[in-house]
């Protein structure tokens, strides 16, 4: 086993900015927080859902609202200035993090589902039609099937899937046979959020502007743990989450090419993203605030920025390899058991996850035994039930890990596992 000494992150210092991690875990379960009861602690292995919050994030949520607190871009009094440069600098702040031209390209919503449909609203509706197609994985989060899938209906373009193979890759060679001239959109998952597969996004790019297409890539499982350049992918739209990454609830980013975005249609209209506004028409006002109708989510952006701000100062490399040392681990650890199966590539060639099922255990018991030792994991579908209908499972459990992490709570981890396989013989 490694030792905290062989870990490429401090992980002891990590884990007290984060007093969550120091919680215990019972008693009842009917009144919010920690009870007398509690005696259990809490081990968090389900960040693949959310991550938890640094307090040098909460800090900067806190300070926003009590002290300068006001709207951005619609006030000449001092509190307004002050958040609109802070928002402002937040966007910034992400198209610096992501490898982005500059804020324009640059685009706040309220999480990655919000951002692909902007992208298959505001471009889809009005570029896609009947000769049209769009490919998809069979691995894709429901956020980008379904989203694709409702306006192939709307628009009569085909939506094609990309086979996933006995190992849980894509077949590059379905692929290359499905993006074909006919193709507008190739929307891909960066990491998948079941099968912990790291796809070949660069190469699907190549692929998809070979042939004319754009592509859309899902970051939620990349961005949080492993850096990512979108002009080095060659991304024409990429999407992640604030709170898969140490950030708030209620903040997504969608980068798109500045020229790609300059010709979209807004999708939601109203203040903040016009120009000028007659009884007759409307003018748009300049990226990105041209789709970010209403008041934005100012708090949150600036939350954001604390939370890359926290993730940089520990080094994205550094992170990446710490989550792949557990993942290796557990991976190791978990398949020990003859009666363990874990879906998608081998663990030293995976994202920071792994989903799995016991023989003869629904996923669900398998969580609640596992939640009595005080761990967190997710039990389900993982929003990819087609994909679920392949693999030929109804459910499944996927321990997801951060980098406040631990092998220590991996080991934790698999005594519930065991536990599990002695109760259900």
């Amino acid at each position: 086993m490694s030792t905290q000494e062989s870990y490429p992150i401090d992980v002891d210092a990590i884990r007290e900015d984060f007093p969550i991690l120091q919680r215990k875990i019972g008693g009842d379960v009917t009144v919010p927080g920690p009870s007398e009861d509690d005696d259990t602690p809490l081990v968090y292995l389900d960040n693949g859902a959310t991550s938890q919050t640094p307090d040098q994030v909460v800090d900067a949520i806190a300070d926003y609202y009590r002290t300068y607190n006001s709207n951005v871009h619609r006030g000449i009094h001092h509190l307004s200035q002050e958040a609109s440069v802070a928002y402002e600098n937040a966007h910034d702040r992400v198209a610096e993090f992501i490898g982005a031209n500059g804020r324009e390209e640059v685009v706040f919503t309220k999480n990655t589902t919000e951002s692909e449909n902007l992208v298959a609203y505001a471009w889809g509706l009005n570029e896609l039609g009947p000769e049209d197609s769009v490919v998809l994985t069979q691995m894709e989060h429901h956020a980008s099937l379904v989203t694709w899938q409702q306006i192939g209906k709307k628009t009569g373009a085909d939506v094609r899937f990309i086979r996933v193979d006995e190992e849980g890759r894509l077949d590059m060679d379905h692929a290359r046979e499905l993006v074909d001239d006919s193709t507008k959109m190739v929307s891909v998952v960066h990491v998948s959020n079941t099968l912990g597969t790291v796809n070949p996004v660069s190469e699907l790019a190549d692929l998809a502007h070979d042939h004319g297409a754009y592509i859309f890539v899902d970051g939620a499982q990349s961005v949080p743990n492993r850096p990512v350049d979108v002009q080095d992918i060659d991304a024409d739209f990429f999407a992640f989450s604030g709170h898969k990454m140490c950030g708030p609830t209620g903040i997504g980013v969608l980068y798109g090419k500045e020229e790609i975005l300059e010709e979209m249609e807004p999708y939601l209209y109203g203040g903040e993203m016009i120009r000028r506004v007659s009884y007759d028409d409307a003018s748009w006002e300049d990226l990105p605030w041209k789709f970010e109708a209403g008041t934005p989510v100012i708090a949150q952006g600036i939350a954001l920025h604390a939370a890359i701000d926290y993730l940089d100062d520990i080094g994205m490399e550094k992170i990446q390899r710490h989550e792949e040392q557990l993942v290796e681990y557990a991976y190791d650890e978990l398949t020990a058991f003859d009666d363990v199966e874990i879906y998608g590539p081998p663990g030293d060639d995976r994202g920071g996850l792994v989903a799995f099922n016991l023989d003869g255990v629904h996923a669900h018991d398998l969580s609640s035994i596992v939640n009595d030792y005080g761990v967190a994991i997710r039990a389900g579908d993982h929003c990819t039930q087609p994909l679920h209908d392949t693999l030929g499972v109804a459910a499944s459990a996927r321990a997801s890990f951060y980098l406040y992490n631990t092998h220590e709570e991996i080991d934790v981890l698999v005594d519930a596992v065991d536990e599990a396989r002695q109760l259900f013989g």
